[in-house]
């Protein structure tokens, strides 16, 4: 937790440990244990040396537990950032300058797993609370910090309904707006082929589940009356009929990122269109 500073090879006073990024600012990791008095010292240090050495964001992670150190943070002009379960991010912008700090997650992401199998039958729920309570509807639930789109689909199809999937395309997206405490909420409908058929129920969370035919799925009111229930059913019958063909993930690496990454893109109609344009006189 506590080193020995140096600025311009001049020994200062102790500071905290400090990782540099690529923005030209610090990330600390604090340490259970940390003592508030020893806190207290080692940052105003810490923040003193930073300033002269020209750094700019201060990004501070607290680790649950050390709750009383957050106003000794904010008394030196730390701000809250962002908070999970495990632990408080807190920030500085030393520049007499306006912050370019990025601020905390604007969006999230939820799916909609759209199963169908070789029956014309789609796999439909029946939630047990909220607002589609008693309406037949897909799978849906929310993607978990870290998980990409393809593993969220087939864990919420898995966790609804016991059945085990294979991830296809994403057919489509739908944006929300501040959705979710001003967070906007995107909406991945994705293709997923079963690999198993017997259903078992979440019983914690769903009323019912089954296999029902896609016209039977399309003839309820409530389908026939919403819009983005009209376009899901729209898009079950165009993959019925194998016309339309949908976004595939594509891992990708990039010299500037650490780890691969996945593009997402219809690999038939870029290559195709490709194809063609390269022809072209």
């Amino acid at each position: 937790m506590e080193m020995v500073g140096f600025d311009n090879g001049v020994r200062l006073d102790p500071v905290l440990q400090a990782t540099d990024d690529e923005f030209g600012g610090v990330t600390v990791e604090v340490k259970d244990g940390t003592k508030p008095e020893t806190f207290a010292v080692l940052l105003r240090n810490s923040l003193s040396m930073w300033n002269r050495q020209g750094k700019q964001g201060v990004w501070i992670k607290f680790p649950k537990g050390l709750e009383n150190l957050h106003d000794i943070a904010a008394r030196e002009g730390l701000e809250c950032h962002h908070a999970e379960r495990d632990y408080l991010m807190m920030i500085n912008w030393i520049p007499m300058t306006p912050s370019t700090l990025p601020g905390n997650a604007t969006h999230r992401v939820t799916i909609g797993a759209i199963v169908l199998n070789d029956r014309r039958e789609v796999l439909v729920v029946q939630e047990k609370k909220g607002k589609f309570r008693g309406i037949w509807k897909i799978p849906t639930g929310t993607a978990n910090a870290g998980e990409g789109i393809e593993d969220a689909a087939k864990r919420e199809v898995k966790e609804e309904t016991g059945i085990d999937t294979e991830f296809s395309d994403i057919l489509s997206f739908k944006v929300l707006p501040s959705a979710f405490f001003r967070w906007t909420e995107m909406t991945f409908f994705c293709a997923m082929r079963p690999t198993s058929f017997d259903i078992q129920t979440q019983e914690s969370e769903i009323d019912a589940a089954e296999w029902m035919p896609v016209d039977a799925f399309a003839a309820q009111p409530f389908a026939m009356e919403d819009e983005v229930c009209r376009h899901v059913i729209d898009l079950c019958y165009a993959k019925l009929g194998k016309g339309y063909s949908g976004w595939t993930p594509n891992e990708v690496k990039s010299n500037l990122d650490d780890k691969p990454s996945v593009l997402y893109f219809n690999p038939h109609d870029l290559y195709k269109s490709a194809r063609a344009s390269a022809n072209d006189p």
